[in-house]
This record gives structure tokens, sequence and C-alpha cells, in this order.
């Protein structure tokens, strides 16, 4: 029997370490993970970039897997590609589902105050993070935010918040938590609940996730 081959899509930043303690029986599926590319400018549009991403697909009828703002590319990326099922997590399936601080961060254009430098010099900035809390947070960062560019980072905050999807795509399942901050719970329809999952959950619940994966796709 031939495997499933399930392509997976880290969130905003983040390494493909994040999957790391996902497990799909290795009998069924073979898991690919993809990374995050550099954009050609800040112009080049969510489209286009998701087209580059589909040079990375080498298998037919794939399985794509994203997380947060990966979610959004990989729905991007089911539109230029054949594939069987796209699985969002921690993610949003329209523009209606962003939180309206989002919403309002688009039409002021506060985002554009956001310290993308402060990503670029992590290392030399963390170390004066103060607390047990911010600590244990400052080593997550570290080993799981692999994507440290600017340019990188303002591309991707203007498109999640002028992403343009308005009704969600066919053959999607979303699985999020009900302890998500960044993308709340109570703007969110039609989804597998993860209970006590925050934004983060990909990490902290990836038992849960993986059974929810493997439900969804046998």
């Amino acid at each position: 029997m031939s495997k499933i081959h399930v392509y997976c899509m880290p969130g905003l930043g983040a390494s493909p370490k994040i999957f790391e303690h996902i497990y799909l029986p290795e009998d069924q599926f073979e898991i690919h993970l993809l990374e995050w590319k550099i954009p050609i400018s800040l112009e080049e549009s969510i489209q286009d970039y998701a087209n580059r991403m589909c040079l990375d697909i080498t298998h037919e009828n794939p399985v794509l897997v994203g997380v947060s703002f990966g979610g959004m590319i990989v729905q991007e990326m089911s539109k230029k590609i054949k594939v069987s099922r796209v699985i969002i997590i921690s993610s949003v399936k329209t523009h209606d589902e962003l939180p309206n601080r989002l919403k309002l961060a688009k039409v002021t254009k506060a985002y554009k105050l956001f310290p993308t430098w402060l990503v670029e010099n992590f290392e030399e900035y963390s170390k004066y993070f103060l607390g047990d809390y911010l600590k244990k947070r400052r080593e997550l960062y570290k080993m799981y935010l692999s994507v440290r560019n600017r340019r990188y980072m303002e591309w991707a905050i203007y498109n999640v918040l002028h992403w343009k999807q308005e009704e969600p795509i066919p053959n999607l399942t979303h699985i999020h938590g009900n302890e998500d901050h960044v993308f709340p719970v109570k703007h969110i329809e039609n989804f597998v609940l993860v209970e006590k999952g925050t934004h983060v959950m990909i990490l902290m619940k990836a038992k849960t996730i993986s059974q929810i994966i493997c439900n969804t796709l046998t």
C-alpha cells in the first residue's frame, strides 16, 4: 500500500522543528518538513509566494498541514496544486476569523510600528529578559524561531493582516485550542477542539494533534 505524503508548514518565523513530536504511523504516512523562504521583496504577493513553496512538493495529491500563518500559506498552496486534504492548526480559514485587534491594526497601520529589528537581534536583546517565565519563553524562541530576517517578518505580518480569503476552501480540517490568545476561539467556526490548547499547542499537545490528524486521514 502506498504511503500518504504529509507536508508540514511551520508558523510565522518558526522552524520545522515544531513538528518534532508529531507522530503518524510510519507504515501509512511519510512526513515532509517545509521551511520558510525569504520573500523576493516586500511586494511579493502571498499567491506568488505559495507558488514558490509548491516547488518543494514532490509527490502527487499530498496532504498539506500548516500551523498559524503557515496554515494560511498551505491554503494558498492548495489553490495551485491538487491536494487530498488541507489541515490547519492554530490558524484561521478566512479573514473574518481574525480577532478585532488584528483587524484594527490593519486599518490603523499600527503593525508598521512592530520592532522587526528586534527579531534580527534576538540573541543580543533576549539576555535582558527577566523572570523565570520570560526566560523559559526565551529558550523556546531560541529553539524554534529560525527565521530572523527583517524583510521576511515585515512581509509576513503584512500578509497575515491583509489576507483576503473570504470563504473556507474545500477539504479542510481545522484544529484549534480553546486557550489560543492569538486567534481566540470565539471567532473560529467549524473546528476540531483541543481542550486547553494554546497557540503553541503543536509543542504541548502533539500527541492529541497527531491522533486527530491520523483519524482525519484514515
